[in-house]
């Protein structure tokens, strides 16, 4: 397999080099961190008065974890360390209700971000003789524009089609023959059940590449994802509050995801004592944003959980490599006392042929207790609709879900496209318990 790299020196670099460049690269930050109101009340309380004082990475340590909160309470311009003359570009994180959190950044941290980007896109293959549509969405959401500028890099023709309208990407897809896209799962998955009512079967279109990403997704559904377009999908790892989609990547091999360390400091740490776990245990990604001045982010807490290891990949990268997200510690329902994620649900549903792209989990009281709904849709090709297949099908995916979660949920089968569709992120789980 050809492997390709955008800045070989850097990707393939040993680890004491790396380590050196993110020591450099931290004294840089926390120059920029003490400009701002935010830490430069916070770094001098643990002995940090200027960058000399940090002389080793676990110096680090010493600093305290950021929060989703602390940004929200420094709104607008708390942890902003330039003059807004110096900002080129503002975004905000998606799906935030309330104060949202915003992310400058100058000309030189979106160089920084842009060339992030293109070297995740070319660990994937992909070159300037691709042409890519970018279905996710534009404006303050980081992943849309920062996956285009970085393809523009690249030196791929772009097509900024944003999210929705169905119809259209498809055309779109078909007349100039798009061979990648950058898109949510759950709206992949969707497309591709419309394939047929527009007239367009799969041998129309030169796709041969998705970088999907946004929300949270199984292998399983990774697998359905290649098996229906026959294409290579890639994950990818990023949040606004980072710079967006570029912070993990994976490569041809697709063997879990390439850690830019030299631009990122991971930590992995125990969600309720906040230290650090080791190489393969999973916990929650803590990072350092290493290339952004106009507004420095040190230890912030993404409440992600994940895992890191250090087992070396057959494409020579030697950045640490990272697994798909398995969770959120937010995210995570309690049911009767039981911890459930909802991505151990989707890996099991998406495992059944008859089951289709899409499907909720509602979460509601029954008296005193809670009650755990999973809707899913039938892939009609796979179900005749006899009443005793229906009883079957509901008990074989009642009882595959109970040995995964330990909880027996209440399986409800619904037709093809009865289900609410979303063309951003998807709204997987509904929990009303406390709206009673």
């Amino acid at each position: 397999m050809e492997i390709s790299y955008w800045n070989k020196e850097v990707e393939t670099a040993d680890r004491e080099t790396i380590k050196q460049i993110q020591l450099q690269r931290l004294k840089g930050i926390i120059a920029a961190a003490l400009k701002t109101p935010f830490y430069s009340k916070h770094l001098p309380a643990v002995g940090i008065k200027s960058p000399d004082d940090v002389r080793s990475l676990d110096d680090l340590r010493k600093i305290p974890f950021t929060m989703k909160d602390d940004l929200r309470q420094n709104y607008p311009k708390g942890l902003l360390s330039v003059d807004t003359s110096e900002v080129v570009r503002i975004h905000t994180s998606s799906g935030t209700t309330g104060i949202p959190t915003v992310i400058y950044l100058s000309a030189k941290d979106l160089d920084n971000a842009t060339d992030l980007m293109a070297r995740s896109i070319t660990g994937t293959g992909a070159s300037r003789a691709d042409i890519l549509q970018n279905m996710m969405s534009y404006g303050l959401f980081t992943g849309g524009l920062c996956m285009h500028y970085g393809a523009e890099r690249v030196g791929m023709m772009v097509i900024p089609a944003a999210g929705g309208n169905t119809k259209r990407q498809v055309q779109l897809m078909k007349d100039f023959r798009t061979t990648v896209l950058h898109i949510t799962p759950s709206y992949l998955l969707h497309i591709h059940s419309k394939l047929a009512e527009f007239g367009i079967s799969r041998n129309d279109l030169a796709l041969q590449k998705a970088f999907i990403g946004a929300e949270p997704h199984s292998e399983n559904t990774r697998r359905k994802i290649e098996e229906l377009y026959g294409i290579d999908a890639y994950n990818s790892y990023g949040l606004s509050e980072m710079n967006g989609p570029g912070i993990a990547f994976e490569c041809v091999y697709k063997n879990d995801l390439h850690f830019w360390e030299d631009a990122y400091i991971v930590e992995i740490i125990n969600p309720k004592t906040g230290e650090l776990v080791p190489d393969g245990e999973q916990g929650e990604v803590v990072l350092t944003n290493l290339i952004r001045n106009a507004m420095p982010l040190m230890r912030y807490r993404t409440r992600d959980l994940a895992y890191l290891h250090t087992e070396p990949c057959k494409c020579g990268r030697t950045h640490r490599r990272m697994s798909r997200i398995l969770g959120r510690s937010d995210d995570m329902l309690i049911i009767n006392g039981v911890n459930v994620f909802p991505s151990q649900i989707e890996e099991v549903i998406m495992r059944v042929p008859e089951v289709g792209t899409n499907y909720q989990i509602h979460v509601e009281k029954q008296g005193a207790l809670d009650r755990l709904v999973v809707k899913v849709e039938l892939y009609p090709k796979m179900f005749i609709g006899e009443a005793k297949q229906i009883d079957s099908l509901k008990a074989k995916i009642s009882d595959e879900l109970k040995a995964s979660i330990t909880i027996k949920p209440a399986i409800e089968l619904h037709e093809h496209g009865s289900l609410p569709v979303f063309e951003g992120k998807a709204v997987r789980v509904v929990d009303t318990r406390d709206k009673l």
